[in-house]
């Protein structure tokens, strides 16, 4: 099976999830998260986890960029940075057209008196809505977090299992603080993964293609 087939089968995967989260279970939970929003404080510290990307990426690219112009070494640190920050980027990049795209009515009310499931009992797409009160799916801490995640799960596996932390401490932080229904973590879970595993291919491959390129100049 090749690597785009196993991509397509996570999309629609990923799909069936989403579809079955909206009928069955976004609602029942996110009116459950709001029912005990007692402890919405300690959940909301998990969702600042990754409000550090977007800096740490934009840093990072610069210094690894520099460190490549000034003809250093490209060592596997120095590939994951910069491979980590170029999929948080287009992470970020995508999740916003989708945010449009599906125009997702929120758990909570948060934004500008937006309405919301728990607010207003609005439920529901209203594609290509556009604006901050119809952009709960997919996820962008989500997508954010699993962006930098998935291309440190490729090229250092041995962390695996703290990284696999990470996620489920962001995802329970943003359902437990309701700010968003699980449909839109996993949808943001897909987005990040994708990015990070596609950023990580097109690099192997450009590698791969460069040693018989090599070969031949000798």
């Amino acid at each position: 099976m090749t690597a785009l087939n196993r991509w397509l089968i996570a999309l629609l995967l990923t799909a069936a999830a989403v579809v079955v989260c909206y009928l069955w279970i976004d609602r029942p939970l996110a009116l459950f998260a709001h029912a005990h929003s007692g402890q919405r404080e300690a959940f909301a510290r998990l969702t600042h986890i990754p409000d550090l990307l977007n800096p740490f990426a934009a840093i990072a690219f610069v210094i690894f960029g520099l460190w490549v112009l000034a003809g250093r070494p490209v060592t596997r640190i120095v590939a994951a940075g910069a491979l980590s920050s170029i999929s948080l980027i287009v992470a970020e990049a995508i999740k916003n057209q989708l945010k449009f795209a599906f125009g997702r009515y929120w758990p909570d009310t948060w934004v500008q008196n937006n309405p919301s499931l728990v607010h207003d009992g609005a439920y529901g797409f209203n594609f290509f809505h556009g604006g901050q009160g119809y952009a709960s799916f997919p996820s962008g801490h989500t997508a954010a977090t699993c962006a930098v995640i998935s291309v440190l799960w490729i090229m250092y596996p041995y962390w695996r299992p703290f990284y696999g932390a990470i996620v489920l401490a962001v995802a329970v932080g943003l359902i437990g603080a309701n700010y968003h229904f699980l449909g839109d973590i996993i949808g943001g879970g897909f987005v990040g993964t994708s990015t990070g595993w596609m950023t990580v291919a097109i690099w192997r491959a450009r590698q791969a293609a460069s040693v018989p390129a090599k070969a031949g100049e000798l």
